[in-house]
């Protein structure tokens, strides 16, 4: 990702912008809820409708705009991605057990080797 400085100044208007698209979001999902005798249409209307406001309440102000830009720079750094193939995949995945299996027994062995020189040594059983 390209190193962007981090800019914390906001006005009063973004504030303003940010807050209103909160209540529009609460706004529909309390309308959702309100309206429970109304048909499902209705109520998904409403919740649809509050956050499609949100949403164009945040696409104006300046911290809806850069999370846009943030989310377009990491759709395209994902795609910058090389993943492994399945073969790869299943050898690297063994390596991992083996050495899981590998650090399990040699944890085993300091264990009853300690409790071997405990019991000898301290005469605890």
């Amino acid at each position: 990702m390209a190193n962007q400085p981090v800019q914390t100044v906001s006005t009063t208007n973004d504030k303003i912008k940010v807050v209103t698209a909160l209540c529009a979001v609460v706004a529909g999902i309390v309308g959702f809820y309100f309206l429970a005798d109304q048909s499902t249409l209705a109520r998904a209307g409403v919740l649809v409708l509050g956050i499609a406001v949100a949403a164009a309440m945040m696409w104006t102000s300046t911290p809806g705009r850069d999370f846009v830009a943030f989310a377009r720079e990491s759709v395209r750094e994902t795609k910058k991605v090389v993943w492994p193939t399945r073969k790869e995949a299943t050898q690297l995945t063994l390596v991992v057990f083996g050495f899981v299996l590998l650090m399990a027994i040699f944890l085993w062995g300091t264990d009853k080797i300690l409790e071997v020189l405990l019991s000898f040594i301290l005469g605890w059983k």
